[in-house]
């Protein structure tokens, strides 16, 4: 029958490898279950960073009752509006989300939204508050991109580089499967397999770097949204260069062009721009030290009764 997944330059090899897990008739996805395995970590994860910034744990656990149903909305809604070529036909099939079709920006989006309102109803910074859940956010995506390797699905192009991944053809969605893949089409046992980049692989150790700095950089930071602006910046970096390598784009229209590599590269520019302009007011907020020296000397002159001023006079003199 052939290994399901082969990484064949760094020697790993997974025999059997189901989607899923069937009890009483009913298969449940392994994929929405690492999804469901993320949320819970991430939530833990941000009621940690919560604590250790002196704020109420609790206040998260309230949103994650809102974040959660939001976001999965949200990437639904996401995926269908750059899917409504098909979707337009098949209305029925919006509903469908055991059928696939969740994108990671659209959910993004709408925990972003959901933040504001919540914070808003609550009278919390929030800022403060985007800075506390984004570690949580990127360990969510840290863990939920293994779901993706479960389906077999959001790989690269065609490579033959160390970390290339090999799938069985009658794994992948056929609308994946480019002309270069069947070019380098491997067949081994009788089994046809492509080999590709595992995006998924590349997008969860970028996440953990980023991740990293941001906890690094927690009770370092400069200004609240410091830590938020570092997500929208590292992230965005590293997802416009995954993007260009997936063959399952979410592309504007009939232009050719990935929405998520676009959106990636304007949330990084505006990131950097941001971060520096925040970065430059906060310069500004501190004065030079011979300033301070000056308006030091200033303010106590100016506390001086007028008979100081005169024994002062005379002492210089």
């Amino acid at each position: 029958m052939g290994a399901d997944i082969v990484f064949p330059h760094i020697g790993v090899t997974i025999g059997t490898l189901p989607k899923g897990i069937n009890i009483g008739g009913f298969t449940i996805a392994f994929y929405g279950i690492i999804i469901a395995l993320g949320m819970i970590a991430g939530l833990m994860l941000a009621r940690w960073q919560a604590k250790r910034t002196g704020q109420d744990p609790e206040l998260y656990m309230d949103f994650a009752l809102y974040g959660i149903i939001f976001s999965i909305i949200g990437a639904r809604i996401y995926y269908v509006a750059f899917s409504w070529s098909y979707y337009k036909d098949h209305l029925m099939q919006v509903f469908n989300i055991r059928g696939g079709g969740m994108a990671i920006y659209g959910s993004v989006i709408a925990a972003v939204i959901t933040a504001l309102v919540f914070c808003h109803v609550k009278k919390y910074k929030f800022l403060l508050f985007a800075d506390t859940a984004v570690a949580g956010l990127l360990l969510g995506q840290v863990i939920g991109r293994y779901g993706n390797f479960m389906n077999r699905e959001a790989f690269g192009e065609y490579t033959d580089s160390f970390f290339a991944m090999r799938l069985k053809v009658g794994d992948v969605a056929s609308s994946s499967i480019t002309q270069a893949m069947r070019d380098h089409m491997i067949v081994e046992n009788g089994v046809n397999y492509i080999q590709v980049h595992p995006t998924f692989l590349y997008e969860s150790l970028w996440n953990v770097m980023v991740l990293v700095l941001v906890l690094l950089r927690t009770k370092k930071k400069a200004f609240d949204g410091e830590l938020f602006l570092m997500y929208l910046v590292g992230y965005g970096i590293g997802r416009a260069w995954i993007e260009g390598l997936r063959t399952d784009q979410l592309q504007i229209g009939n232009t050719g062009i990935a929405v998520s590599q676009v959106l990636s590269a304007l949330l990084a520019v505006g990131g950097i721009v941001c971060w520096i302009v925040c970065l430059t007011r906060g310069r500004r907020r501190v004065a030079p030290p011979e300033q301070i020296a000056e308006s030091a000397q200033s303010e106590a002159a100016e506390s001086m009764q007028p008979e100081q001023i005169a024994e002062s006079g005379q002492q210089d003199s």
